[in-house]
């Protein structure tokens, strides 16, 4: 019988070790807002290149959002921040990945549907 038990809780351990974890997002809010506010003045105007710190911001923040999870947190956190600057340029915001050179997974845009 001791046997049968320890046969049953070896079992009960190796499929908790074998079944995938829903993975939980890792970007916060807070990260995606510091990535993108070097990005405002050039949202809000529309005009010339965006500084260097706003692609290097973008480009961390693209490495950052690798999982799906990830990647819907970002862009909802995204999508936020342009909410809260009602002067943001919508052609700047939908612009600004490829003037940066960095391709992302999900637009910048006050009406991007994140899901």
């Amino acid at each position: 019988m001791k046997g049968v038990v320890i046969s049953v809780l070896l079992m009960v351990a190796m499929v908790q070790f074998m079944a995938k974890p829903e993975v939980e997002a890792t970007v916060t809010c807070s990260q995606v807002t510091s990535a993108l506010a070097p990005c405002l003045a050039y949202l809000t105007t529309g005009a010339g290149a965006p500084p260097p710190l706003c692609c290097s911001g973008l480009g961390n923040l693209q490495k950052m959002a690798q999982s799906p999870s990830d990647k819907q947190v970002a862009c909802n956190c995204a999508k936020d921040a342009a909410a809260r600057v009602p002067n943001i340029k919508e052609d700047a915001a939908a612009s600004l990945p490829a003037k940066c050179n960095i391709q992302v997974n999900f637009p910048i845009s006050k009406n991007t549907n994140c899901q």
